[in-house]
């Protein structure tokens, strides 16, 4: 049986590897070696930092509810407690939006959760 050479199959695999290394500096997007060892971090750094944005996201979305709870006297755990109690199903992400964009409604929001939260008695 004749001998089969890889050249072609070699080639193409040194040429999509390198296309991913496109845009890195010197040898990291020139020779075999670098750029591999390069994409491979890249590829584990991505997949990190795409569970690690879902957590800084979520994040974002708790400091802005935090901050506008703070201008209308109401803790930001207070909030989603007496938003629980109440059964609104409403997302951080949506609440942080209407709390921008909307600062009316998110009002409302706090006075569902503010009737909804149990009263304090005076000790």
């Amino acid at each position: 049986m004749a001998r089969t050479r890889t050249h072609v199959a070699h080639h193409k695999r040194v040429k999509r590897l390198l296309k991913r290394a496109k845009g890195y500096y010197g040898a990291r997007s020139k020779l075999l070696g670098p750029a591999r060892d390069t994409v491979r971090r890249a590829g584990r750094y991505a997949t990190r930092d795409r569970r690690a944005r879902k957590r800084e996201f979520r994040a974002l979305w708790i400091v802005r509810l935090s901050a506008a709870c703070q201008e209308r006297d109401i803790s930001y755990n207070q909030l989603i407690h007496g938003l629980k109690l109440a059964n609104c199903d409403v997302n951080r992400k949506m609440l942080s939006e209407i709390a921008i964009v909307d600062p009316a409604a998110f009002d409302k929001f706090v006075e569902l959760a503010r009737s909804h939260l149990p009263k304090r008695s005076a000790a």
